[in-house]
């Protein structure tokens, strides 16, 4: 065990990466090489993990999860990450991560109890559908429909690139609910995956291979209006939130692939020889090998302290956005130079290099390219002009004080029961306290910052939240901006359900 994961796990934890390590070596690594020439996973698979509870580490006990903390999972992501395909990874990885993620901060306790209890015992197997062909990482271009009827939804529409689509057992799917809306109206549904009307194409891949993935059309699939995920055309919200799970899930998978990359070419620069001496005695490679390793371990160093923001619950995209592109990018320049470092072998099939080298290859595409990565980042660092506020010339200014006072007539008691929450809005020179039991709600100014004693606190400028609550911004161009900041945004989501839109 080195330094960084002494300072970052406990005994426990490493005793779970030893029992999840064994584990793969028994169940995982000799069947590898007839899973890439399936083009995916058996059931089985997902059954012994289920079993084993590497599904359900995070989840509630009431679901059949174990309540851990986050640092399980990444120990369950960075082994899975030394697996020797990076098509597994993305197979068994997706599930939890990806469509299981949805489920359990979304999900009704109908859903969680229909879908979420079959997925940890890795039963059902899940995808997450959102990419369509003319909308890759554009999450607010998707064309998707879900049209209300009575009590189900009629969706038609394709997604593409969908990892597991072609065996899941049920896929959650964003579709807009509300086709002229943009961002604001899309929602997320769960769909059985054999529900008459969806059409699946396994797609022929680069790398990637022991994972199915799938062209999906959808035809008048008929689900029921119960199987939506939290509200409707808050799916935007949705997506956001999940992303920062996806990207550090795809930086600590990059990350440690590249670790078993440089171990597995240290073993054979270690045996082969070259004009009489074994090749790791060359300084030129030795230095080559030193640089990758420092660079490795320095995006590791950052990649922890994010999953120890995530832990700790703070809201972390930018973050999570950064570690993203910069371990994928390093992770396809580590696979280049090692498969250098075997010359000809490294280009055999027969030597893992090759295939590694391959699958090294998605990291920078998928999960949001490395230039969708750039541009949020850019949108997060940089005060992007296409976010100012638009001209109010025609109509009186409104102040922060008339907008709070709004708030009581706006108050939605029907939705408020079993409720109690405590907002803190924190505008710099100025703060509000709101306080919601039941149906009751009360607003005042306050001096205290509170943070200890309540359960949202929401950071912004007055005038960006004039904006927002007057639909001049757009709150997930907000959030994505860094303009608001907040100490929960499921919290956030749930108080934004409770109010009726301002009308000035």
């Amino acid at each position: 065990m080195n330094s960084l994961e002494q300072y970052y796990f406990t005994e426990e934890h490493q005793m779970f990466r030893k029992t999840l390590r064994d584990f793969l070596q028994k169940e995982v690594l000799p069947n590898v090489d007839q899973w890439e020439e399936d083009g995916q996973l058996p059931k089985d698979i997902f059954l012994k993990v289920g079993e084993m509870g590497f599904f359900g580490m995070t989840h509630e006990e009431k679901y059949g999860g174990s309540n851990l903390d986050f640092w399980y999972d990444v120990i369950y992501i960075e082994e899975i990450g030394r697996c020797e395909s990076g098509g597994f990874g993305a197979s068994i990885s997706a599930h939890p991560y990806l469509s299981m993620s949805h489920l359990k901060y979304e999900g009704s306790d109908f859903i969680k109890q229909k879908y979420l209890t079959k997925a940890i015992k890795g039963e059902w197997r899940g995808a997450l559908a959102i990419s369509e062909p003319h909308a890759g990482s554009d999450v607010a271009g998707i064309k998707t429909t879900a049209v209300k009827q009575n009590d189900h939804y009629i969706i038609n529409g394709s997604k593409c690139f969908i990892t597991n689509g072609v065996t899941a057992d049920y896929m959650v799917v964003a579709c807009k609910t509300k086709p002229d809306a943009g961002a604001s109206g899309i929602s997320m549904i769960v769909v059985d995956a054999d529900a008459p009307g969806i059409m699946k194409t396994n797609l022929k891949k680069l790398g990637w291979k022991a994972s199915d993935t799938a062209e999906i059309a959808f035809d008048n699939v008929k689900v029921p209006s119960e199987n939506l995920l939290g509200d409707e055309n808050k799916g935007f919200y949705y997506i956001m939130q999940r992303f920062e799970l996806e990207r550090l899930t795809l930086a600590l998978g990059a990350l440690s692939a590249s670790e078993y990359a440089l171990e597995y070419t240290l073993q054979y620069m270690n045996e082969r020889k070259a004009f009489g001496r074994t090749i790791n005695k060359f300084q030129v490679l030795r230095h080559r090998i030193a640089q990758l390793y420092a660079e490795v371990t320095s995006v590791k160093t950052y990649t922890y302290h994010i999953c120890r923001m995530y832990n700790d619950k703070h809201y972390c995209v930018k973050e999570a956005s950064m570690s993203k592109l910069l371990a994928t990018e390093l992770s396809d320049k580590v696979m280049t130079e090692c498969l250098q470092m075997f010359g000809g072998y490294g280009y055999m099939e027969e030597y893992k290099m090759a295939r590694m080298f391959r699958d090294s290859r998605l990291g920078p595409i998928g999960g949001g390219s490395s230039e969708i990565m750039r541009e949020i980042i850019s949108k997060i660092v940089i005060d992007d002009v296409s976010y100012s506020p638009r001209s109010t010339v025609d109509r009186p200014q409104l102040n922060i004080e008339e907008l709070f006072s709004s708030l009581p007539s706006r108050f939605k008691k029907e939705k408020s029961a079993g409720i109690q929450m405590k907002i803190l809005f924190d505008f710099g020179n100025k703060k509000y306290l709101i306080k919601i039991e039941n149906e009751n709600i009360t607003t005042e100014k306050t001096v205290d910052s509170g943070l200890s004693s309540v359960d949202l606190t929401i950071e912004t400028d007055e005038q960006t939240y004039i904006n927002v609550e007057t639909e001049k911004l757009n709150p997930q161009e907000a959030f994505l901006n860094g303009k608001i900041k907040v100490s929960d945004l499921g919290k956030m989501m749930q108080f934004g359900t409770l109010f009726e839109k301002f009308n000035n």
